[in-house]
């Protein structure tokens, strides 16, 4: 399998398409793409934030991953799926699901695992690679993250920073940070979990996760521009932690109690 980089996508020929999977907007790959593709032709997605930016639109909010609906068309239409193919896909799935945790798990889910598993996927070596290659500057990131970690909204919300120059203090660097964001949602009591992430150029980057979809975090997101789904989802802003931070923890306030209004009545 060959990984491509935005360098090898835009040295390509110019009569090629553009098809953006899994991407929420069209801004999501980065503005080199996005200002070189300026007429998308079909995006294949699942996020609740996706209001349809190409000339043909999948958007299946109510599937899990994006893997999901890729795998269910491959299948539905009696395409060819090989080792790699299921691999990929798997992997897809396991990961937006949450190792099959996350309230958006269905049961086409572990029906298109199975049928990927035997495509020749293998689920011992997906999670060996994904959750048992931890690097040591991730390790030590993680532990500056639960040092920083902090509950506020009555213990409900639980919000932890990592600040400018951190992964170099630890070695690691900004795809560590990958799964962070749920240590502060897994704590008992918890219904929602930040890690706000500052960085060099003056913008703080959100990962936001919520327990239930009812918290709606893709809303919280919207408020700063960013977006993704019910329960998990991301932002970028130009500002700091220190302007920043009572204004997600507003943004939050208001939402738990939405929640729990909607609950009530």
């Amino acid at each position: 399998m060959r990984f491509f980089s935005t360098d090898d996508v835009l040295n390509a020929a110019e009569d090629r398409a553009a098809i953006f999977v899994d991407c929420a907007d069209q801004a999501r790959p980065g503005e080199r793409l996005k200002a070189h593709y300026s007429t998308v032709e079909a995006v294949i997605d699942h996020h609740l934030s996706n209001v349809g930016f190409a000339a043909t639109n999948i958007i299946d909010s109510g599937s899990a991953a994006t893997c999901e609906i890729l795998a269910g068309m491959l299948f539905d239409n009696h395409l060819p799926v090989d080792a790699p193919m299921a691999t990929s896909l798997y992997t897809g799935l396991l990961t937006d699901t949450g190792q099959f945790r996350f309230p958006s798990t269905s049961r086409r889910c572990f029906v298109l695992a199975g049928e990927l598993v035997a495509r020749g996927a293998k689920p011992s070596e997906a999670g060996y690679n994904l959750y048992e290659r931890e690097s040591l500057g991730k390790l030590r990131l993680l532990q500056h993250f639960l040092t920083s970690l902090k509950l506020e909204c009555g213990g409900r919300v639980c919000i932890g920073v990592l600040p400018a120059g951190i992964f170099e203090a630890t070695g690691s660097n900004d795809e560590d940070t990958e799964g962070l964001v749920d240590y502060a949602r897994s704590i008992e009591g918890v219904d929602v979990g930040a890690l706000i992430e500052e960085r060099p150029d003056g913008t703080v980057k959100a990962s936001l996760r919520g327990k239930d979809p009812s918290f709606r975090v893709d809303l919280v997101a919207a408020k700063f521009n960013g977006g993704g789904h019910a329960c998990a989802a991301g932002l970028n802003l130009k500002s700091d932690t220190q302007n920043f931070y009572p204004r997600l923890l507003a943004a939050f306030a208001d939402r738990l109690a939405l929640a729990d209004g909607a609950q009530k009545s």
